[in-house]
């Protein structure tokens, strides 16, 4: 086994980290009805190193499907993908626990197969746990998980994984049948030990009535403020894509900010006014 050390002096991705504690999945948990816990998307060591004081929660999602990579969807994320970008959010945080998504395909056969990717990711990547999509479905896997030490985030509502077997992204829970099922769904998720729920796209009275129906943290993303957390993809809320969820909201306009700063740049260089002075080297005496 090789150790080295990273000069943090000159290394740009790796400056002297602020000493903080990292919180834990038990941690998590008991917020429960508390404080609300903030939760993000990270993709990279960097942005990672940015939203980690402020996150009590870094997700590494399969959204790096689209905001990576440019893929049409997360089906075709690989474990390989998930495993490179989680340990570089690992690498980048010291306070958030770090959760990483488990791709389609990966898990859905059986516990077992479920534990051999489960206990990779953690085992390479260094992340506190692991997300999964699915309800009573998936309670089996979650509880073979969890009585093997792997902490487990769930996922219902809609559930991006299964997009092609919903019809697409719109929200869930306005039937009878589709609510009910949601809140079956949670609370398998739930009573077999998963230690905190993401609800995507749930219609918002059945988002509050889920946070209410489990003792564990619901956390949503286009649900409801009464829920126990909220997530976003980062990307989105920091205004990097033009079209977004509509229940994203946008706290920046980085898209344009980038945008104007390249455009200042070009101009400069065809100018030639850049490199100035200041970013040239002289000759030594």
């Amino acid at each position: 086994m090789s150790t080295y050390t990273i000069d943090t002096a000159t290394s740009r991705a790796t400056p002297t980290p602020v000493p903080m504690k990292r919180l834990t999945v038990p941690a998590i948990r008991k917020r429960k009805g508390g404080e609300p816990i903030v939760m993000l998307t990270a993709y990279t060591t960097r942005m990672a190193q940015l939203m980690d004081p402020h996150c009590d929660l870094l997700l590494v999602g399969d959204s790096l499907a689209q905001v990576i990579y440019g893929l049409p969807s997360t089906l075709p994320v690989t474990l390989d993908m998930m495993i490179a970008h989680g340990a570089a959010v690992v690498r980048g945080s010291h306070h958030a626990v770090v959760i990483v998504d488990l791709p389609f395909g990966s898990y859905e056969a059986s516990p077992e197969r479920a534990f051999e990717t489960a206990a990779r990711v953690l085992a390479e990547t260094g992340a506190a746990g692991v997300k999964l999509e699915g309800g009573v479905a998936m309670a089996p896997v979650v509880e073979f998980l969890t009585r093997r030490g792997i902490p487990v985030m769930g996922h219902v509502g809609l559930t991006p994984q299964a997009v092609n077997a919903l019809g697409g992204y719109g929200a869930r829970g306005r039937s009878n049948a589709e609510h009910a099922q949601i809140i079956d769904d949670t609370r398998a998720i739930a009573e077999a030990g998963a230690f905190v729920i993401v609800a995507e796209g749930v219609v918002e009275g059945l988002a509050v009535e889920l946070t209410a129906a489990v003792p564990v943290p619901v956390i949503g993303i286009g649900a409801s403020a009464q829920c126990d957390g909220q997530v976003l993809v980062s990307e989105d809320m920091l205004g990097l894509f033009e079209r977004t969820p509509r229940f994203v909201k946008k706290f920046d306009d980085l898209a344009g900010r980038i945008s104007a700063a390249v455009e200042t740049y070009a101009a400069d260089v065809r100018s030639r006014t850049f490199p100035g002075p200041d970013q040239v080297y002289a000759a030594r005496d």
